[in-house]
């Protein structure tokens, strides 16, 4: 699957996503292993077989220097060679092993115009090393350098497999029913209309429309939730559910590189592309960073010329070196985005997908939720309770054209019309139908005008009335015909099981909690009092749900926005999270919204809070930690108190340390 690049404004591609970062670092380190960052699948001679042949350079390098501090210390007998270049010779065959693709990667960067990277600091350090007669410090700080790059690398590919295991779950080959007959083909080369069958236990490849009278299906892959699923004919299957009981036979509707797992796929591994101020602040300052170290370690090393009566260059050259050290800046610089990914790969587990690693921090900030009513808190699913119509209106010839006229809406309320009323007839055909925004459906047939939605369509074209909806706990769809008002449908929804719950924690977490809908105000208070929401408002229209977000909005505290990501698009691209519930039935939510949860479950709404705060919490953990441990050894070693071997260790680990802490977030119990 292609990635989404990024381009600065000189048209330079810049590295927009974690994986790309951390490739460009381990084919560096380790060019021979760069093909399996790019493989779903290793090789026979890959994957958890290989992971010892990433330590192998490490591993030959650490077998030389011990040999090498063997002879020096006298810890075995001294051969009579090892002196002078020989020995000198030996030390640089330890240092070829872990400091060539270093070296290597200085240069090539140096090319590019990138003069100031751990790799050059790495590089200098070393280098003065040799050059000052620190032969085995210069080889253990390349070599432990090494080794936590090599533990960074190992760290990252095993997050972006756990995604990739996550989701990545399609088939390579589908089953084709075809004149009666079943043929096996590529799943990326079936077409539209193509019928695919599924046995029992098999795994969905493509979306598509059942054709068989009922299945049940494992939709874990998409939602979290292992719980069965059990599909009619006409209803829609995606690509990752897995055929419980019986065969089944669906169409497919759309190609595999358009299915809903392979946009949601796409979106995770993309979602390191828009990063949180954390990281973007890191970014900015490892740039300034590295050269302020460069030369404060030439300042550490030649001002004392100036200051210090018994000056040695030696000595304080070995100063610098052990400050350039120090101060690489790779525990932050991975440990960080490594800690976002963690997050992002935590939350999708649990089926809720950030489409950036910005998200996280806006979550774990948020202090207001707006929720929608209808499809949020409530089901969805709705059922007509009952038809009144005024005396003389003829019901079967009313609800034929009203069926009609809803066939042309997406709204839920529709669906409800559509099972109380039956098959929509095809003979009737209006001239014009008109959606209006929060009020209903207004159509023509020649001069005839028909309406049907809620009593404020009525209200807004004039149509008289002589009953009062407000008193009604239900939802009311209004009917006229000509001006006139023939009656209504009294519908009826029902709330979520675990929208009380969810709301309840979201109150623990100190959340705010506001109601907004374009329902009737007597329902949606009837709902909000049920779920101890004490801020809530119905009959509103898109552009009154926009003004109730800049309300609270122009108190200075975060919004998130909870709905259906379509409808509701001007108040979703105002707050600052837009969270769209119903992911698996709307493409069009997964497109608008910054976090899409999938199952449709109000409890992964303070779910999704709780691991952006988790997130964070550890994020700046690493953040912390090196900057102490680095700012105490940085002080001890320019006053000439920490050696190379402390520099070493401090640097690799607090990067070894911070590492860990990130890979935390993937295991942590929300």
């Amino acid at each position: 699957m292609e990635h989404q690049h990024v381009y600065d404004k000189n048209g330079k591609q810049l590295c927009c996503t974690l994986e790309e970062k951390i490739n460009q670092k381990a084919e560096a380190l380790h060019p021979e292993d760069g093909q399996d960052h790019n493989h779903d699948h290793a090789p026979a001679t890959g994957g958890k077989d290989r992971v010892w042949y990433l330590f192998l350079p490490a591993t030959l390098s650490l077998v030389l220097l011990l040999m090498a501090l063997a002879f020096d210390n006298n810890w075995v007998q001294k051969p009579v060679f090892f002196e002078g270049s020989i020995r000198l010779f030996w030390y640089i065959l330890a240092y070829i092993p872990v400091g060539f693709p270093v070296l290597k990667e200085a240069w090539q960067t140096m090319l590019k115009g990138e003069f100031f990277t751990e790799f050059l600091l790495m590089a200098l350090a070393t280098i003065g090393a040799f050059a000052i007669g620190e032969y085995p410090e210069a080889v253990a700080v390349m070599l432990f350098y090494a080794i936590g790059e090599t533990f960074q690398t190992l760290a990252v590919r095993r997050a972006k497999g756990n995604i990739k295991a996550l989701l990545d779950q399609r088939p390579d080959e589908v089953n084709i029913l075809e004149n009666g007959q079943i043929r096996v083909v590529k799943a990326a080369e079936v077409g539209i209309d193509a019928v695919v069958q599924l046995r029992p236990g098999e795994k969905l490849a493509l979306d598509g429309e059942l054709l068989s009278e009922s299945a049940s299906f494992n939709t874990a892959a998409l939602t979290g939730e292992s719980k069965p699923d059990t599909k009619v004919r006409g209803d829609a299957v995606l690509a990752g559910m897995i055929n419980l009981n019986s065969v089944a036979q669906v169409k497919v509707t759309k190609a595999y590189t358009d299915s809903k797992l392979s946009r949601i796929l796409e979106m995770v591994q993309n979602a390191t592309a828009q990063k949180a101020p954390t990281e973007l602040f890191i970014r900015k300052f490892a740039k300034y960073y590295t050269p302020v170290v460069v030369l404060l370690a030439v300042f550490i090393c030649v001002l004392p010329y100036f200051i210090v009566k018994d000056f040695q260059f030696q000595t304080w050259l070995y100063r610098a070196l052990v400050f350039l050290v120090i101060s690489c800046p790779c525990a932050l610089v991975i440990s960080i985005p490594l800690g976002y990914f963690g997050g992002i790969g935590a939350a999708s587990r649990k089926g809720i997908l950030f489409k950036g690693s910005n998200f996280l921090d806006v979550m774990a900030a948020i202090k207001n939720v707006v929720v929608d009513k209808t499809g949020t808190m409530t089901e969805g699913v709705f059922k007509v309770q009952e038809l009144q119509l005024n005396s003389g209106v003829d019901r079967e010839s009313t609800l034929r054209w009203v069926n009609v006229l809803e066939s042309k809406s997406t709204h839920p309320v529709a669906s409800a019309i559509h099972s109380y009323v039956g098959l929509v007839d095809t003979s009737i055909q209006f001239d014009t139908v008109e959606e209006i925004a929060g009020h209903g459906l207004r159509a023509k047939i020649g001069n005839e005008e028909y309406l049907v939605g809620n009593f404020k369509l009525l209200d807004k074209f004039g149509v008289a009335y002589d009953f009062e909806p407000s008193k009604v706990v239900y939802t009311l769809v209004a009917i006229a015909k000509n001006q006139k008002y023939l009656g209504h449908l009294t519908i009826s929804d029902r709330i979520k099981p675990d929208a009380a719950k969810a709301l309840t924690q979201l109150q623990k977490l100190g959340v705010k909690l506001t109601m907004l809908s374009g329902d009737k105000d007597a329902v949606v208070q009837h709902v909000a009092r049920s779920l101890n929401i004490d801020r809530a408002f119905g009959d509103l229209l898109p552009e009154d749900k926009v003004d109730k977000v800049k309300e609270l909005k122009a108190t200075g505290e975060s919004v998130a926005f909870v709905g259906d990501g379509v409808n509701d698009a001007p108040v979703v691209a105002l707050s600052d999270a837009g969270i769209a519930m119903g992911g698996l039935g709307s493409d069009a939510t997964i497109e608008t919204a910054d976090i899409v949860i999938q199952d449709d479950q109000p409890s992964k709404i303070p779910l999704a809070i709780r691991i952006g705060k988790a997130t964070k919490s550890v994020v700046w953990q690493n953040v912390i930690l090196a900057f102490l441990v680095k700012g105490i050894v940085l002080i001890l070693g320019a006053g000439g108190l920490a050696t190379m071997w402390e520099a070493v260790f401090a640097d690799v680990g607090v990067a070894l340390l911070a590492i860990l802490n990130a890979v935390r977030v993937q295991r942590m119990r929300f």
